[in-house]
């Protein structure tokens, strides 16, 4: 057996980037930018007011109320046709540009109008106006040659709107990965199916499927397999067209745990067998192909709750890093225990448990888990609590490894 760092190294030494392809802006949600963006223009592309109002020049706002000649109108989408002189204002609107001469916008509320025959007049509040006040400068936000996302970054609505404000009709993402599930064993069911006796519905099969969705890969759902040597190197082979082979079962020592022995007469290369960890012992690594394109298998062990552990640890790093996101981040935290509890094993856990906020801290209990086959278990479960190998009893208070689990 090696080391869960000795493993979750091998895995990301193998993993290449996915290739990069253009989509419209609005298809890239959800995926990594394969290249920084500049800006084309500069935000905004000229002195803007904040507020409706009037714009007007500090000079002549020395006493606490001042009464100045409204020269012209200028709306969001207009261009002011007259500046600013002495004893002027001009009357704008929200996102409008700033005439020359002027260099501050009072507030409507600070005002008030009144209309002769010949022209507008509008009495101000002078209180707490200084020089830009309520105008947002040319390029404050970004100037022309600027990145305003990089590569690695990953789309979102927000960033949506960001790069359509430079002009990004379509964008460069890393594609994702395509990962393909096949779930092995003679005792499966499709998970609509009412078993016979003997017979448990595919649970893990729709897991992965789901996951490796959360994850930001494309599924590929094979079903099951059944364990056949030939049926299952069909299967495999089908799976081995994608990025990333996911195999659930069959991996640890019984007389039909076939996958492989079967892996390795497709030519798939062994990277390792076993990991120090509990649960997901029995999981298996390899790869095919070249150095320019290769395929990543992992042997998951049948028991759900192993597989999903292995999944969080190998599987989702591997798949992050295909996507162009090597460096999202892993949601990993030190909280304190809620409760006692005692911990017994050579190889290190990774316990379902419960975060809990309150008005002064977050703790983290430890739920009532049956083993690696006790799926239900993790629905209560928020995030996965890390006891190192070894016998030990904890205390509440104690701080403790946590690794959070999707929140929706």
């Amino acid at each position: 057996m090696i080391s869960i760092d000795e493993a979750r190294r091998l895995v990301m030494d193998r993993v290449e980037p996915c290739p990069p392809a253009n989509v419209s802006l609005v298809e890239a949600v959800g995926h990594a930018l394969a290249e920084d963006v500049k800006a084309d223009i500069d935000s905004p592309p000229h002195a803007k007011a904040l507020v409706d109002g009037y714009a007007v020049r500090v000079a002549d706002l020395r006493q606490a109320s001042v009464e100045l000649q409204v020269v012209e109108e200028v709306t969001a989408g207009q261009v002011p046709t007259q500046s600013v002189a002495a004893g002027q204002a001009t009357r704008i609107m929200t996102g409008a540009p700033i005439p020359a001469g002027a260099d501050a916008v009072v507030m409507r509320e600070q005002t008030d109008l009144r209309q002769d025959q010949a022209s507008e007049w509008v009495t101000i509040s002078t209180k707490g106006i200084v020089p830009g006040t309520h105008i947002l400068e040319l390029g404050a936000s970004f100037r022309k040659g600027e990145i305003v996302s990089s590569a690695g970054t990953l789309v979102r609505g927000i960033e949506v709107g960001l790069l359509g404000e430079v002009g990004c009709a379509e964008v460069k993402i890393v594609c994702p990965p395509r990962v393909a599930i096949l779930a092995t064993g003679n005792e499966l069911v499709h998970h609509g199916q009412r078993p016979d006796p003997g017979q448990i519905r595919n649970s893990n099969g729709p897991m992965l499927v789901a996951m490796t969705s959360r994850a930001g890969a494309e599924p590929v759902d094979l079903g099951i397999a059944c364990d056949d040597h030939d049926e299952l190197a069909a299967r495999i082979r089908q799976g081995l067209d994608n990025d990333i082979l996911l195999l659930s079962g069959g991996v640890s020592a019984g007389r039909l745990d076939l996958v492989p022995e079967v892996l390795s007469s497709v030519g798939v290369q062994t990277v390792f067998h076993r990991v120090r960890l509990k649960p997901g012992k029995p999981l298996w690594f390899g790869a095919i192909g070249s150095s320019s394109k290769s395929t990543l298998v992992f042997g998951l062990p049948g028991n759900p709750v192993s597989g999903l552990v292995c999944f969080e640890l190998f599987v989702r790093p591997a798949i992050e890093a295909m996507s162009g996101r090597p460096n999202a981040a892993v949601m990993e935290s030190c909280v304190e225990l809620a409760g006692n509890f005692s911990h017994r094993g050579g190889r290190p856990t990774y316990h379902p448990g419960q975060m809990r906020v309150d008005a002064e801290k977050t703790t983290v209990l430890p739920l009532q888990w049956q083993g690696s086959a006790d799926l239900r278990a993790l629905t209560d479960a928020n995030c996965l609590i890390h006891f190192p190998a070894g016998e030990r009893s904890y205390g509440p208070g104690e701080l403790v490894k946590v690794r959070h689990l999707d929140a929706d």
